[in-house]
């Protein structure tokens, strides 16, 4: 899997614009389903709110989709999922909470308005990287330990854990996209001498 960019954290911004209150939140989710509850959350704690648009964008499944919730159609939904596919950004449910505050915004002063949820939500959260993530492992000789440990920094992996025994375990971490570099240079090092173990791959959000 390629990565892709996510929020870092679930938060709120909020802005007054014609004396309606805006408030953009957002949440890191991994499915439908979560960005139905988060919806149903943000609902439920600003029940008395005129509108809670929302949109959502799901990896996984190519899942993606966004309502009006009572605007007029096309000035909030998609203005609000328009920011987040511009910057490519995947696994988020953004809800924008409306307070009417008795000034008609129009169509452009509400796809405006639903565009700056969405960009002041971001902000707020921060972006992250979705990367997938190698677990490797080796047994490495008392007299290689400080040119192999150096080799590992140099190549962006991260040292887990090591265990001095008759050799040293080291346990690294490694982004999947730096592994084949590092297993090369690994090679001419050790002259393959010693071996650099792929244990497991698992995802992890990059700050």
């Amino acid at each position: 899997m390629n990565p892709y960019k996510l929020p870092m954290h679930q938060t709120q911004a909020e802005f007054i614009e014609k004396k309606s209150r805006f408030i953009g939140h957002i949440a890191r989710v991994s499915s439908a389903e979560e960005a139905l509850e988060f919806l149903r959350l943000v609902r439920t704690e600003h029940s008395d709110a005129n509108h809670n648009v929302y949109a959502y964008r799901i990896k996984e499944g190519g899942i993606c989709r966004h309502s009006d919730d009572g605007e007029p159609s096309g000035t909030a939904g998609m203005p609000l999922l328009d920011v987040f596919l511009k910057q490519d950004i995947y696994d988020f449910c953004c809800v924008a909470t409306r307070y009417f505050g008795g000034v008609m915004l129009g169509a452009g002063g509400l796809i405006r308005a639903y565009s700056r949820c969405a960009t002041i939500a971001i902000e707020a959260a921060g972006i992250g990287i979705m990367r997938e993530v190698a677990s490797c492992s080796a047994l490495v000789p008392y007299a290689m330990y400080e040119q192999i440990k150096r080799l590992f920094n140099s190549c962006g992996a991260q040292i887990i854990s090591e265990k001095f025994e008759v050799n040293v375990e080291i346990k690294i971490s490694i982004p999947s996209e730096d592994l084949p570099e590092l297993q090369i240079k690994f090679v001419e090092l050790t002259s393959d001498s010693v071996k650099l173990q792929v244990d497991g791959m698992s995802y992890q959000v990059f700050g």
